[in-house]
């Protein structure tokens, strides 16, 4: 019973994730990630194996790193869907507030330590 609630909020967190449009990928896998490994090993494994998916649990979790193509796509996200919001809010207290937040999320993020892709680089061919 525990195990099944487990895999649909991972499952929720993946759909949420991949097709969100404005909203960054990352933090939703990780949710799902967490919530696969304590209801469904399998499925956790087979996200973790995953082409697309796969690469960015594996640096969180080995190197809490993500790659500079993430952050540069989750940062353009992150601010796009701020700026947003602040425009559809009417209140200047909550624009105020989102902005904080905003301010607040970016010095955490940006701050985060960017993988470094060597595979496909002109000294390793």
């Amino acid at each position: 019973m525990v195990e099944s609630v487990w895999v649909g909020f991972g499952s929720h967190s993946v759909s949420a994730g991949a097709f969100l449009p404005v909203l960054p990928t990352t933090p939703f896998l990780l949710l799902a990630s967490g919530c696969f490994m304590r209801g469904s090993p399998r499925t956790a494994n087979w996200l973790h194996a995953h082409p697309t998916f796969g690469p960015i649990l594996t640096d969180w979790y080995q190197q809490r790193t993500i790659s500079r193509r993430v952050k540069k796509r989750a940062t353009v996200m992150i601010v796009a869907s701020f700026s947003f919001s602040m425009y559809m809010v009417p209140a200047l207290w909550l624009k105020g507030m989102l902005l904080l937040c905003l301010i607040v999320l970016l010095c955490w993020f940006l701050r985060l330590p960017e993988t470094e892709s060597v595979a496909g680089t002109a000294e390793n061919s």
